[in-house]
């Protein structure tokens, strides 16, 4: 098992980059190693994702979120075997952190080597600073989903804001 610990620290309010975070599709605007995402359900997710000449899928299930606070996830079927969580702080009124904490079991030789070597640490943390960029640069977040997720309940929460038009953000 590989566990991982990143945060970075965003110059925006804290419900702007748990909004634009909860906003699952919008992924690969600005992650580079997530090629897809398909919102099924409030706690459902499909992901594709690739770095260099590794892909994979998967499907994530959200097993807690509170709104500018928390949310946990799990995957779920063969493959990608992982969990994790980001927790949301604000720091002052215009200011938060973001921390991820994965804990992985990589399939396959080239997973575990990525595990092994630091590779997954390192994409870890350059994703993380991909969305600080995005998030900074477009100032507000593309949409929202206030909800709650915990004991096997989802709750809908608030309804979500119109989205704004944010500009698609290059991944390079």
């Amino acid at each position: 098992m590989s566990a991982i610990e990143e945060t970075v620290e965003v110059r925006v309010p804290v419900h702007t980059a748990y909004n634009q975070w909860t906003q699952f599709a919008d992924f690969p605007r600005f992650m580079s190693s997530v090629r897809e995402v398909e919102q099924v359900k409030p706690n459902l997710t499909h992901w594709v994702v690739g770095v260099g000449p590794l892909r994979g899928r998967f499907q994530a299930e959200v097993v807690e979120q509170r709104p500018d606070a928390y949310l946990a996830w799990r995957s779920t079927g063969r493959g990608h075997t992982h969990s994790g969580e980001v927790c949301f702080r604000s720091t002052a009124a215009d200011r938060s952190t973001v921390t991820v904490r994965m804990r992985m079991h990589p399939p396959g030789f080239a997973f575990r080597l990525a595990a092994a070597s630091g590779l997954l640490r390192g994409a870890i943390h350059r994703e993380l600073g991909r969305f600080k960029e995005f998030i900074e640069a477009v100032g507000e977040e593309s949409g929202a989903w206030r909800g709650t997720i915990g004991d096997g309940r989802v709750s809908p929460g608030e309804p979500e804001p119109p989205r704004s038009r944010v500009p698609h953000w290059p991944v390079g």
